[in-house]
């Protein structure tokens, strides 16, 4: 009984590792539906050492869901380019930004 518990609590261990988190994020997101106005965002006063990251519409579930502005550490030689939504031919693209050269 034991060596059976054990073997399946191995495979269950080793199944987990082959599947994505619940939280896994999408890297493109393309849908026919634009996005809602920006909501307005305090910003609050620079801090050094650290970027400001604006809020933006994010597609979640089948709907729109705002992500509020956030701090992120600045990246010495690198530039934040922040999420947006594009429209191409009717399909809107968001382009969830990052850090780049």
């Amino acid at each position: 009984m034991i060596a059976r518990l054990a073997s399946v609590a191995i495979l269950a261990a080793a199944s987990a590792a082959f599947t994505a988190p619940a939280q896994a994020v999408p890297l493109r997101v393309d849908i026919a539906v634009g996005p809602p106005a920006p909501r307005g965002e305090v910003i609050p006063v620079p801090r050094p050492g650290w970027v400001w990251a604006p809020g933006y519409w994010d597609w979640r579930r089948g709907h729109h869901y705002w992500v509020g502005g956030t701090w992120v550490r600045e990246r010495h030689g690198y530039f934040y380019h922040r999420p947006e939504w594009v429209n191409h031919g009717g399909h809107w693209h968001l382009n969830r930004g990052g850090w780049t050269r």
